[in-house]
């Protein structure tokens, strides 16, 4: 019989696969990003459903095969089911998902990549956070994680966002949405953020499509 694996994690892309199974990837805090079949998740009462879905975190319980896993059960702690109330919100999560599916890597402990997901999520839901500057702390972190970003800002900048680049870049996950900053100081780290992305992102992002048309702005 075959062991069940528990791996801590957070699920970024769901996709049917034939009429009633589901095939997850899912950013794992020990393994990395995999991949895993819910068998029957798509049937009415399936106890599988409400674990086969973009944004929830928990435990999960999993037969490891050849090239999948199965998922047998989980232990959801959080399933975010305020961002679907919030279409803005739910673009921003969505990207985020995007780009931590892109950065992920299978078979490589991702504990400080998760923990910058699920805080940038928490943090989508704070009323005092604009959710502009969490995206882009997001990004700059995501970047450092990936061991992709420069250390000083790639233009210059006023003092206020040099040191929001730097507090970024040095601080643990816990510590970065703890501050506010003024429209232009975030309209210059913001800029800041994008001359790195697309120096070291090589992707378009879905999500940040939508939200543009949305929302009628350019996340730029």
């Amino acid at each position: 019989m075959r062991e069940v694996e528990k791996l801590t994690g957070m699920v970024l892309k769901v996709s049917p696969v034939g009429e009633t199974d589901k095939r997850l990837v899912i950013l794992t805090r020990e393994r990395g990003k995999i991949t895993a079949f819910a068998r029957g998740a798509r049937r009415p009462g399936s106890l599988l459903m409400g674990a086969s879905r973009p944004f929830v975190f928990g435990q999960f319980s999993l037969y490891e095969g050849r090239d999948a896993y199965t998922l047998k059960s989980a232990e959801i702690t959080n399933y975010f089911e305020e961002l679907a109330l919030d279409m803005e919100g739910t673009c921003y999560g969505s990207y985020f998902l995007e780009l931590a599916d892109y950065y992920a890597r299978e078979n490589m402990e991702s504990t400080e990549f998760l923990k910058l997901l699920y805080q940038s999520m928490r943090a989508l839901l704070k009323p005092a956070l604009k959710k502009e500057l969490v995206q882009r702390i997001f990004e700059l972190k995501a970047m450092v994680l990936g061991g992709e970003y420069t250390e000083m800002p790639p233009r210059p900048v006023s003092d206020s966002a040099n040191y929001t680049w730097e507090y970024v870049i040095a601080s643990p996950v816990e510590h970065l949405y703890t501050f506010t900053l003024t429209e232009p100081v975030l309209e210059e780290f913001g800029r800041c953020v994008e001359i790195n992305k697309k120096r070291f992102v090589d992707r378009q992002f879905h999500s940040l499509e939508i939200l543009e048309a949305m929302t009628g702005k350019l996340l730029k």
